[in-house]
């Protein structure tokens, strides 16, 4: 978390957010087989024969007369020709993760019918954005796959896309007029904007592997390359390839932790395989509602549970074994209740409760103790379900402290790496910059986190615990480019897993919007995001 370490995560800022209402209303609609619901996400489990109607993410045209021009902001998109000037329409749609297509059809409304047949076409590069497409910078348009618009005072065109949407991912369309005039059709900022209505089946869609780099001890192996196959997560939840997706939703609120992350599921449009939540001291974990959440058979995840085991003590005292009792009860609990596996973390971000004082009790050598005695005791009580994450703050001025490396606590004793860290979409502000600045921050003449966790300990898998993108609230500011940053960044640096987004309105110093649904282009970069391939890894 940016700033200051969260004491304990207790509701803040009561944030009830109506639309992610909405999103779960139509989602349970859909899953009930209650015929057409209008969001735009779908979950792998939607009903057979169950109808989707998905809106465009971005959608605008052009002007080949007026080069620099943008036109993201109208109600209309403008189709066709005036004497040498070109008219093009763009559209963009999010397929979410996991949604089985048995078939798919372009609706689209016109303004007082066609002035020509109208075409379709696929676009294939998918990276503009309506804030930002003009004539200069269009991206190049292929074959044509559809026409309509025959009869001029239609009203709707519609284009049959069954045989080009045929799974999750993100669609790109333009749209041209031969004619001498202009159709117009309606905008998603309007409100009978496009929509790209999916029909479902019960099947999946079977994601190619990519075999990882870190071996699981009791990993199957990867499929031949161009074969087909699932990623799946061996013995310590790594996965055989892709990476795994994971959040913590409602933070700073009174919202229950499930109830957020299952709105958030909803908004984001594809579930959580790893679900974080937060507890200290003596506090009964995991919950009943943290179970639940991972044994929901259609959309199961993995916990992600940090515990501040020093909660009322020090990491001093748990290391001499003054906590022992607390620990067995936690172990005790973990035993007859939950034998799943499951990741630990003891204390992330330790870095901000350092008080470099000998005999404070707190020192780093102190935590790496504790930590160290927390594992083992857990083991021998026959905890073996445990799978230790140990997550570090990666921020420049701890990095630079003589004490940061003191903080380890032994490859014996920790399974993946973590890192918590966030980025400004502010320029100018703390910490600006793109998923990759997080992962490459370092000391002075020192090593990036990325390339320390992966050198120092190549054989640990690496969890970014936390991450999001921010601005200051009141502040509010595109966070598009960040959310895009990210897939670029993880097809180059192999030995991230695992990817777990921190979402809240306000931080702990109710000063920071590390929310993912600010904007309609947030939202839509966000969701992007979500729905590829490579968080296709099933849990096991």
């Amino acid at each position: 978390m940016p700033g200051r370490q969260r004491p304990d995560h207790a509701g803040e800022n009561k944030l009830r957010r109506s639309k992610l209402q909405k999103s779960v209303t139509a989602l349970a609609a859909v899953l009930a087989g209650a015929g057409t619901a209008a969001i735009a996400s779908a979950p792998a489990e939607a009903a057979v024969g169950a109808e989707l109607k998905l809106t465009a993410g971005d959608d605008t045209y052009i002007s080949t007369g007026r080069q620099g021009a943008n036109f993201g902001g109208e109600d209309k998109l403008a189709v066709g020709r005036l004497g040498a000037d070109s008219k093009i329409g763009f559209l963009k749609f999010v397929v979410p993760a996991g949604t089985p297509v048995a078939g798919a059809r372009l609706d689209l409304v016109t303004v007082g019918g066609v002035a020509g047949p109208v075409t379709l076409s696929r676009v294939a590069d998918d990276s503009w954005s309506q804030k930002q497409l003009t004539a200069a910078s269009a991206p190049a348009i292929g074959a044509v796959i559809g026409s309509a618009g025959a009869a001029k005072k239609a009203l709707t065109l519609s284009f049959d896309l069954g045989a080009v949407v045929t799974g999750p991912g993100v669609y790109s369309f333009a749209l041209q007029s031969s004619a001498n005039a202009v159709t117009r059709l309606k905008s998603a900022e309007s409100t009978t904007g496009p929509e790209l209505v999916i029909a479902t089946t019960g099947s999946t869609v079977t994601p190619p592997p990519a075999p990882g780099t870190i071996e699981d001890e009791d990993m199957p192996p990867p499929p031949p390359s161009g074969g087909s196959g699932n990623c799946v997560t061996g013995a310590k939840l790594i996965p055989s390839c892709g990476v795994l997706w994971g959040a913590a939703a409602g933070g700073f609120t009174t919202a229950p932790r499930d109830t957020a992350l299952k709105q958030w599921e909803a908004t984001s449009g594809r579930t959580a395989s790893i679900f974080h939540t937060y507890h200290k001291g003596d506090e009964p974990f995991p919950t009943k509602s943290e179970i639940a959440m991972a044994r929901d058979t259609a959309r199961p995840r993995a916990l992600l549970l940090n515990w501040k085991i020093a909660y009322g003590s020090s990491w001093a005292k748990v290391a001499k074994g003054d906590q022992d009792a607390r620990i067995d009860r936690f172990a005790a609990r973990i035993k007859s209740t939950f034998p799943e596996n499951f990741f630990l973390v003891l204390n992330h971000e330790p870095e901000n409760d350092v008080i470099a004082k000998s005999g404070s009790g707190w020192e780093a050598k102190d935590f790496a103790a504790m930590y160290r005695h927390t594992i083992l005791r857990l083991r021998s009580k026959g905890v073996d379900n445990a799978i230790n994450v140990m997550a570090y703050m990666g921020n420049e001025k701890w990095m630079a402290q003589s004490w940061w490396s003191d903080l380890y606590p032994g490859d014996d004793v920790v399974d993946w790496m973590g890192l918590d860290s966030y980025v400004s979409a502010e320029k100018g502000y703390y910490h600006y910059g793109m998923f990759g600045d997080l992962l490459d921050r370092k000391a002075p003449n020192g090593p990036t986190f990325y390339d320390w966790a992966t050198a120092k300990h190549a054989s640990k898998p690496l969890m970014i615990a936390e991450w999001g993108v921010y601005h200051r609230v009141g502040k509010a500011t595109d966070k598009t480019d960040g959310f895009r940053s990210v897939l670029p960044e993880l097809k180059k640096r192999p030995n991230i897993k695992a990817i777990v987004y921190f979402d809240t309105k306000k931080d702990d110093q109710g000063d920071r919007d590390i929310s993912i649904d600010g904007s309609k282009a947030n939202l839509a970069a966000f969701r992007t995001l979500a729905a590829d391939k490579m968080f296709d890894v099933k849990l096991r």
